[in-house]
This record gives C-alpha cells, sequence and structure tokens, in this order.
C-alpha cells in the first residue's frame, strides 16, 4: 500500500520531521515522488519507522548504531525471515571492533594457529563472515586460562551444545512470530523477539546462576 506522510506519522505516531530527518540520514529510502511536493510512502517505511523507534525507546540504540544494522538490508521485512535482517548485527554485537582476517588474527594477537584451529573446530570460537574480532581473542585467552590452571574447559564446551539446541529453539519462534505478522502486531512482535534474545535469555540463565551459587553458600555456611 501507498500512504500520505500524514498516514505514516498516524501509523506510527512518529513526527513528520523525525520521518524526513530519518529519510536524510538513510534509515529510510526515498519516498516515490508522485509531483511536486506530493511523496509516497510504503509499508516498508512504516516497518522501518517502527524497527526504529522500537530501538531508540527500549534498546537505547544510537542513529548510527542503527544505521549500521540496516545496512545490508536489502528487501522488505513484510512476514518473512528478512523482517529479522536488522537483527543480525545487533546479535553480533561487533558494532565498532576491528575485524581481521584469519592471517591478521593470528598475528595481531600472537595467537597459537594450532589452538585457534582446535577451538574453531569444537566452535568455542565463532567468526561472523569470515572476520574475527577482540571477542573472539578473548574465547582464546579465556581457554588459555583454563589451561593455565590445570582445569578442564568442558563448560564452554557444554555452553557450545546447549547454545546449539537454543538456537534451534529460537528458529522456531522467529518463524512462528513471522507467521502471524500482520501490520497491527509488528511492533510486539519485534518487542517479543528483542526482549526474549536480549533480556529473557540473560535473565533466566542469571537468575539460575545465581540461586546455584546463593545455595552453594548457604550449604557451606550451615557446615561451619
Amino acid at each position: 500500500m501507498e500512504y500520505k506522510i500524514s498516514e505514516v506519522v498516524a501509523k506510527t505516531n512518529v513526527p513528520k520531521s523525525t520521518i524526513l530527518y530519518y529519510i536524510k540520514e538513510g534509515l529510510l529510502p526515498e519516498a516515490k515522488k508522485i509531483k511536486a511536493n506530493v511523496h509516497k510512502y510504503s509499508d516498508e517505511h512504516i516497518e522501518l519507522i517502527k524497527y526504529i523507534k522500537y530501538m531508540q525507546e527500549s534498546m537505547g540504540s544510537s542513529i548510527e548504531e542503527i544505521k549500521e544494522a540496516l545496512k545490508n538490508k536489502n528487501s522488505s521485512f513484510s512476514g518473512s525471515y528478512t523482517m529479522i535482517a536488522p537483527l543480525m548485527q545487533t546479535l553480533c554485537d561487533d558494532a565498532g571492533l576491528e575485524h581481521y582476517t584469519k592471517e591478521e588474527f593470528i598475528e595481531h594477537f600472537a595467537l597459537e594457529e594450532s589452538l585457534l584451529e582446535k577451538l574453531l573446530e569444537e566452535e568455542i570460537v565463532v567468526p561472523v563472515n569470515g572476520y574475527f574480532t577482540k571477542k573472539d581473542a578473548t574465547m582464546i585467552t579465556l581457554v588459555e586460562h583454563f589451561v593455565e590452571v590445570g582445569v578442564p574447559y568442558s563448560i564452554l564446551q557444554e555452553y557450545v551444545k546447549h547454545a546449539k539446541i537454543l538456537a534451534k529453539l529460537e528458529g522456531e519462534m522467529l518463524k512462528n512470530l513471522c507467521d502471524v505478522r500482520t501490520e497491527e502486531n509488528f511492533t510486539t512482535l519485534w518487542k517479543i523477539m528483542f526482549d526474549t534474545l536480549f533480556h529473557a535469555k540473560k535473565y533466566l540463565f542469571n537468575r539460575a546462576t545465581y540461586t546455584m551459587l546463593f545455595q552453594r553458600a548457604k550449604e557451606e555456611l550451615g557446615k561451619k
């Protein structure tokens, strides 16, 4: 469908000046020019505006961060996995970090290539699109610390197994959300996706660890 700017404002509750600013900054595509001072906007504009609004208000993202997330988007969100395209960069959380090829990565962080190959095979180190960052180096350093004190890093290997199981469940959740997408529930779907992936997962895992540690502390104090 096509909309006047006033209709876009009404559907998104975002001021005209802000919408024009988004276009100027490259966050939104240019509107279709019908004639002088008459422009038409599409469903993609509305979807993107709702996404930008949610990222700013709920995730605290800056314009630059959102622009980076949207940089590789080349199609509308309309009711499929393209709906979550901007989410991919956010999940990687590599914005602003320097990226290295494998050779550059080994040289820059003075790594043992054999250890890197082992951790790549075990999927404890997971480069994005073939490039490595400081985050990957942090995982290697962590494994080196385990080895240094003589403790197996089996916990990290278990994390990998459970992460894959969770990723599969998350994929099913995202598919179910995309399948029920409508113009009316679009913003709510974004909230479910982001709150589940960025808040609920961290909340539940950290609370479970806290509960375990609290119980261990109680047991330890009870023995004294």
